[in-house]
């Protein structure tokens, strides 16, 4: 009998299906991106608000699934007191929840902006995470369109300060109310016909996946797809079907206003909702935003369960290449609206509210396109490397590195294994390090430093040819008092900066 013990198998390591690790350039794309919408949303006189990745899962309203185990749509786990928590599905639910539940000490209106992780227990795919971030502002407390009308505006201010110019985006406004009254219009009020009211909004959302043609079939008999499925359709009559395809794809607003309200003539909802447009586009084109920049357009459909009013989209206009090398325009970024429903399921009593949300991978992803983000600079450390192990060597080596850190100089001391010099130069090459000090036991004794360019001899060795061009070119190495560390450190930086500069200017 073999009494040898197996050997443990190493654990292998593989990242969730969905999920994504985040590089240093992602991060620090993302950071200089949000900090240009917060200083935006600040402005605007929001304060910021932060809620915790969990929810109990009843907060979630509309995306808890009728079952035993709530884990379609939304990761769950049950507490120690069997209650079921979820990861936050949205930020709006959650802000929902924290104004029900502070609302005596809250002042409304409550104007807030959260930005954060948000999860969907979902089949991932191309493009499509189960863990992403967004950044949402919104007003709870105001009934009123202006503020509706503001944050259209601020969705326009915000995309122009990510340095998206006018004519690469437009933000795109409609309203729930005036669907309802189209819906009714055509005999589609009351209880009764709820479900089927519900089945003309499912079709309507899939405007932009299938046409106009698509969605006429939704409307009627139903839609086959290629693989033979098929979905049954919401059973209208064509009269009724050309009406919702009317609303549906007007794109201007201004020829189209006059018909509009005929269709929705008689319906007290219907007839609201068209002033609230006409209301909002006034009110964004008297504080200076056309309709280059804001446009009142009945094609918007989102959110169509959700949303109880206005409903805007921030839409990007240019074009961009898609992994089949086809030119498509790039599409949303953002969205959002009114849901005065939301905070009132935990007050029993009214609450307007208002908002929109940025999906900021995806808006990432334009920015990057426009060449409008990843552009800042990043200093890699300058390098002190190490050449003795012992305490007191150590020691210099530290202190040097603290005082270029004081100094506001990015910098790190070796902590690999020191005794092989060259791997440390290595390391600083492949990190791509501007300086690297060095001081063995010589220089110590002298309390000198030399201080090596590494950008400066990395150019003068692919660069230069003759004795004449080196005694010429910048000084790549340098011996210089400690006293002078941080100052000759600057000095290098700020030349390695100028040549950047003028490298740049010449492309």
């Amino acid at each position: 009998m073999n009494d040898k013990q197996k050997k443990p198998q190493k654990l292998k390591a593989r990242l969730p299906r969905g999920f994504v690790d985040r590089t240093a350039g992602d991060i620090r794309a993302v950071n200089e991106m949000t900090a240009k919408i917060r200083e935006v949303y600040e402005h605007y006189g929001f304060d910021p608000l932060e809620t915790p990745l969990f929810e109990y899962t009843d907060a979630l309203g509309k995306f808890l699934p009728d079952s035993d185990r709530p884990n379609e749509g939304v990761f769950s786990l049950q507490d120690d007191d069997e209650q079921w928590m979820s990861l936050r599905y949205d930020l709006t639910a959650p802000l929902a929840r924290h104004v029900a539940e502070n609302f005596n000490e809250i002042q409304l209106p409550y104007r807030t902006y959260r930005a954060g992780y948000v999860f969907r227990n979902e089949k991932p795919g191309p493009g499509r995470f189960r863990q992403f971030m967004q950044f949402d502002a919104d007003t709870v407390g105001a009934p009123g369109v202006q503020a509706d009308a503001e944050m259209c505006m601020m969705m326009a201010d915000t995309l122009e300060a990510l340095g998206i110019k006018r004519g690469d985006y437009v933000i795109r406004v409609n309203n729930r109310k005036v669907l309802d009254g189209v819906l009714e219009a055509i005999g589609l009020g009351g209880d009764d016909k709820a479900g089927q009211r519900l089945n003309v909004l499912r079709a309507i959302d899939k405007l932009d996946k299938f046409g106009p043609g698509g969605v006429a079939l939704l409307l009627g008999p139903g839609r086959k797809d290629e693989s033979g499925d098929f979905t049954k359709g919401a059973g209208l009559d064509q009269a009724q079907i050309d009406k919702v395809l009317f609303f549906v794809g007007i794109t201007d607003y201004a020829e189209s206003a006059v018909r509009l309200a005929e269709l929705v003539a008689g319906t007290a909802r219907g007839g609201e909702g068209v002033e609230e447009l006409n209301f909002i586009g006034a009110l964004v084109t008297s504080a200076g935003y056309g309709p280059d920049r804001i446009k009142i357009d009945p094609s918007v459909v989102r959110g169509l369960e959700y949303y109880t009013g206005p409903v805007y989209e921030a839409e990007l206009t240019f074009d961009v290449t898609n992994e089949k090398g086809e030119k498509v325009v790039f599409g949303s970024v953002g969205g959002g609206g009114r849901y005065d429903g939301l905070v009132s399921r935990f007050m029993g009593q009214p609450v307007p509210a208002t908002g929109f949300s940025i999906g900021v991978s995806r808006l990432m992803t334009a920015l990057k396109n426009l060449g409008k983000l990843g552009a800042s600079e990043v200093i890699e450390p300058v390098l002190v490397t190490v050449m003795d192990g012992d305490v007191e060597a150590m020691g210099r080596y530290q202190k040097m590195t603290q005082e270029l850190r004081a100094a506001g100089i990015r910098a790190e001391m070796f902590q690999g294994n020191w005794k092989k010099f060259g791997n440390q130069l290595k390391y600083a090459d492949r990190r791509g390090c501007p300086v690297a000090i060095i001081q063995g036991g010589d220089e110590r004794a002298e309390g000198v430093v030399q201080i090596k360019d590494l950008i400066e001899g990395k150019r003068l060795s692919g660069e230069i040819e003759d004795n004449a061009s080196w005694r010429e070119a910048r000084v790549a190495q340098e011996t210089a008092p400690e006293a002078d560390l941080v100052a000759k450190v600057r000095e290098i930086l700020a030349a390695q900066a100028e040549d950047r500069k003028r490298a740049t200017s010449n492309v």
